[in-house]
């Protein structure tokens, strides 16, 4: 079993293993799963190569066996990409299988100092944002196991990954939220462009933030009024105070649009910090 090597980026002002979230403590001490309170589901972070195996062949069972997704990929049946060394994974069970049933990618500061950028300078221009960089992390890759879609799944990784962020004084989260492409059986942007059209209106970031797409969606050429909620993933994301940066980009391999997110810890509503962070 591979040992995966310590991150660069300190987790802690204390010295912790890869991926702990607390300097100690029943049922999360120094790199032990995090029980989930409502049982059945554990969080923990990927510590040996073959756990990041597991999280990459639920990515590829969603994305390639779901969405349809174009992976190159060089280990068959996973969805592995050049970012991937270079990231924290974290990794939701199912407690009774062992099976990971839910994952995310968290690629820290130092790590993409490291790599050179983040998977999102890939799809947008992110000039705008470099003030934000020393504190932000990227969120990718998110993707939940189709018989394990309910919300202890996402509450588990949301509440690990805000841990994550205030116990390394981290503050800024970004990532790209994809909107399949596949709408009422038929292949078009047109859901995508709709989504937009309603999110600029209500949940657009300040100017300042807002960053270009490198391959836009063309949204002049599309039906951008349907009535057409956003994927849940999207709406929980709005729900926690995220905004959006800008229009889609159109990502041909993995069959989406994918909009540029943002969200700050300061910028959590009162009930969810209390529900992630126990402040009031």
């Amino acid at each position: 079993m591979k040992e995966l090597p310590n991150p660069t980026f300190a987790l802690s002002p204390v010295a912790l293993p890869r991926g702990s979230l607390h300097p100690g403590g029943q049922g999360s001490g120094l790199g032990q799963p995090a029980k989930n309170e409502r049982g059945g589901i554990e969080v923990s972070w990927a510590r040996h190569q073959d756990e990041v195996r597991q999280a990459q062949r639920l990515r590829y069972a969603v994305f390639a066996g779901e969405m349809g997704a174009r992976l190159d990929s060089a280990v068959p049946g996973h969805d592995v990409d050049l970012f991937d060394d270079y990231c924290e994974h974290l990794l939701v069970r199912d407690e009774l299988t062992r099976e990971v049933v839910g994952t995310y990618r968290v690629l820290t500061p130092a790590q993409a100092r490291r790599i050179g950028s983040t998977y999102s300078d890939t799809e947008f221009d992110l000039t705008r944002l470099r003030a934000l960089r020393s504190r932000m992390v990227e969120l990718g890759r998110s993707c939940v196991h189709p018989e394990h879609r309910h919300g202890g799944v996402i509450l588990a990784l949301w509440g690990a990954l805000a841990e994550f962020m205030v116990r390394n004084q981290l503050d800024t989260m970004i990532g790209c939220a994809s909107i399949p492409m596949l709408h009422n059986g038929v292949v078009s942007g047109d859901a995508a462009a709709s989504i937009w059209q309603q999110l600029k209106q209500t949940h657009l970031a300040p100017i300042e933030y807002h960053v270009l797409p490198r391959l836009p969606l063309p949204i002049e050429r599309l039906d951008g009024t349907l009535d057409i909620e956003p994927p849940a993933l999207i709406k929980g994301y709005l729900r926690l105070g995220a905004r959006v940066l800008g229009a889609p980009a159109w990502d041909p391999d993995f069959n989406s649009a994918d909009l540029p997110m943002l969200m700050r810890i300061a910028d959590l509503p009162p009930r969810y910090r209390k529900h992630f962070l126990g402040a009031a």
